[in-house]
């Protein structure tokens, strides 16, 4: 069972910033795409971004770009979102999540298959 963990959450200041790391436990990220995902009270989960397994696929919502930036370090074991300028309306749990990716060129946020159980940010003065 693959095991993800998200961390770095908390309270934010708007125009702050947070970095989210998902780490994994139990198996190696090196062969999987890793999807960050949010809900925020009230409103269905959304795909925020998605870096596949190489790193050479990224992919950003368009409410987040400019402003999020996802990496990997996968010696690290560990998916990092990076956010800046943050908003009241990032306000949500935060979640990451896995699938496989053998060839180092996809992501997909409807294949994920394992899930963290969040991290919540809140933005607010």
């Amino acid at each position: 069972q693959l095991q993800l963990e998200e961390s770095g959450g908390g309270l934010v200041q708007p125009g702050g910033s947070l970095r989210l790391s998902c780490a994994a436990s139990g198996f190696t990220l090196d062969s999987y795409a890793i999807g960050w995902f949010r809900q925020a009270p009230g409103k269905e989960r959304e795909g925020v971004s998605c870096i596949s397994s190489s790193g050479a696929v990224r992919n950003y919502a368009d409410f987040v770009k400019g402003r999020f930036a996802v990496s990997r370090d996968n010696a690290k074991n560990t998916v990092y979102l990076q956010m800046n300028s943050l908003l009241p309306e990032d306000t949500a749990v935060y979640y990451c999540a896995a699938h496989r990716d053998y060839y180092g060129a996809s992501c997909n946020y409807y294949a994920m298959h394992s899930w963290g159980k969040g991290t919540l940010v809140t933005v607010s003065s």
